[in-house]
């Protein structure tokens, strides 16, 4: 059991920020199983501390649910398929942008959409509340989707498609159920994919919205002393690399450094999973 935990801790360590935020997710999953699922009913009872109340007099005075909603879900269906959406559209994202982007997006678009939802149920004499990280995860495919539309993507039993037509399947289904069911929630997912094409057109014109979250992460980062470099590495780039500077050939690196450089070379080569359990182990130790 330990080792499963310590290979968890490292993939955390090691993965990005689609990884995290998948964690984060489960885990917040996890708690609301402990402390708000009703068994005897067989149902999920946020308090409204958390889910985002679409009253005025609740949304004003807990106006961080525009967010606590994004990482809590209605069920063990519910965040499967959005984990398996996320990390589909976010791998796609990542292929072109990078992962201070794909946070900011998912912040940025969690509150736009838990506005459009709050002031959607106002105007309709309405009220409930909602819980779910999808209208983030059609933030971040939209996104994806606006940038590259005619991107093939292949898929199980069907072959080769463009991205648009999934993305375009996907908001139908929405528009189609708007007055069916969970009226909320599709107006929070149109919404989110609504943020997502103006996130592209402004990036296309030079304004990058995910700077307002980057900045934010960093100063805390700062004021308690952290490195900001390794939470947000980035691995894909739209952009021109400026002109590196060149820096001295002599190194000089002690045993356990290479034996470090030698392990993080194994799994940039071949994954995690290539490593021997005393090669983990290491590992583990040396980033304690």
């Amino acid at each position: 059991m330990s080792s499963i935990l310590d290979d968890l801790k490292m993939q955390y360590k090691l993965g990005g920020i689609t990884q995290r935020l998948i964690y984060w997710n489960v885990a917040c999953f996890l708690v609301s199983l402990l402390f708000f699922y009703q068994y005897r009913v067989g149902a999920f009872d946020f308090p409204n501390w958390i889910a985002l109340s679409s009253e005025p007099s609740v949304f004003i005075t807990k106006p961080w649910t525009l967010l606590t909603y994004a990482f809590f879900h209605d069920g063990f269906g519910h965040i499967f398929f959005n984990m398996i959406v996320l990390n589909f559209s976010s791998t796609l994202f990542l292929t072109f942008f990078t992962q201070k982007q794909l946070l900011g997006l998912y912040v940025l678009s969690s509150i736009f959409a838990g506005i459009a939802f709050v002031l959607g149920y106002y105007f309709l004499n309405l009220g409930a509340s909602i819980v779910g990280a999808s209208a983030a995860i059609m933030a971040i495919l939209v996104a994806t989707t606006t940038y590259q539309p005619l991107m093939n993507v292949r898929l199980l039993l069907i072959g080769n498609v463009k991205l648009w037509h999934i993305t375009l399947v996907i908001i139908v289904i929405d528009l189609m159920q708007i007055r069916i069911e969970n009226t909320g929630g599709h107006i929070a997912h149109l919404a989110g994919a609504f943020f997502g094409y103006i996130f592209i057109v402004l990036l296309r014109n030079g304004t990058d919205l995910s700077k307002i979250v980057s900045s934010i992460m960093d100063f805390f980062v700062n004021l308690l002393g952290k490195s900001t470099s390794t939470p947000f590495k980035k691995v894909h780039k739209n952009y021109k690399r400026p002109m590196e500077k060149p820096v001295s050939k002599i190194m000089t690196k002690d045993k356990t450094q290479q034996q470090i450089d030698e392990i993080l070379d194994k799994i940039s080569r071949s994954g995690y999973d290539c490593l021997t359990k005393e090669e983990k182990e290491f590992l583990f130790r040396a980033g304690k």
